[in-house]
């Protein structure tokens, strides 16, 4: 399409595009809908004496217990021991993972010599590796930060290798009779047709990079917000367990919206 023109849709498309648009509008609106109602039914439950707030908090205790945080200075210097500790583990556990399914594709002896102790690994429960991580690490953030690393970097490979593995064996021998070298079927092949799974593993590691890094604060911290559900718990404040709760599905979805972000803007480029 030549600079300067306009983009003109048919009668069709552009019913296709309304109809598009009104369900998108649609979801969301039920979403919030949904939110709202359960925040409301919550909050009058607790003050109807259903439940008790005690026990469950409510939205209303839980907005003061955060604005209290905000007054005392101290709710951003949580919010941000956590936030880099998660984003950074994530950012390594993703390229590590990343480059060592690159190796054991690239690998067949490697990969099926390493394959077995990658399952082992996965399945073993990271918790029980806190004494370990302590002796190792001491009770800083290098220990919160090896912990959010090793909870996401098997997950990375055993994707990232699922679907390099799974790339299409004729288009390979194709390539291979075309003269292509192993380098130019991983750039021009493996890699791009592995996006999707890609995109996939993004995901599902924004959740294991909280998990890891709230597990570390369980264990070895003297802030962030897995700290305060700790301190909260043991002296029995549970509108500040429930407040860094909140606080942490809030961050969780915020993360989690910037890869979907990440995907549209990849598959944009891609369709152009």
């Amino acid at each position: 399409m030549k600079k300067g023109k306009t983009r003109e849709f048919s009668a069709e498309h552009k019913l296709f595009l309304r109809k598009r648009k009104r369900s998108v509008a649609l979801v969301w609106t039920l979403r919030i809908g949904l939110l709202a109602l359960l925040l409301g039914f919550w909050e009058l439950s607790t003050r109807l004496g259903w439940v008790d707030a005690f026990l469950v908090s409510s939205p209303s205790r839980i907005a003061k217990t955060i604005a209290s945080l905000y007054r005392d200075g101290t709710l951003f210097y949580h919010i941000g021991t956590t936030l880099w500790e998660t984003l950074a583990g994530f950012a390594i556990a993703v390229a590590v993972g990343y480059g060592v399914a690159l190796a054991l594709w690239w690998s067949e002896t490697v990969r099926k010599v390493l394959e077995p102790y990658i399952v082992v690994i996965n399945a073993l429960p990271k918790i029980a590796l806190g004494p370990l991580i302590i002796i190792w690490f001491g009770t800083g953030s290098p220990a919160i930060l090896f912990m959010t690393v090793i909870v996401g970097v098997i997950v990375a490979i055993m994707h990232m290798l699922s679907a390099f593995i799974e790339t299409d064996k004729n288009k390979i021998l194709l390539l291979r009779s075309m003269g292509a070298s192993k380098l130019q079927i991983l750039t021009k092949l493996v890699v791009p047709s592995s996006l999707p799974a890609f995109i996939s593993m993004l995901k599902v590691n924004v959740g294991m990079a909280w998990i890891g890094s709230v597990m570390g604060e369980y264990i070895v911290s003297r802030a962030g917000l897995g700290y305060l559900i700790v301190y909260g718990g043991q002296v029995f404040r549970l509108d500040l367990v429930m407040s860094a709760t909140f606080i942490l599905c809030v961050l969780a979805a915020g993360m989690y919206f910037l890869v979907v972000l990440l995907e549209k803007l990849l598959v944009k480029n891609t369709e152009n």
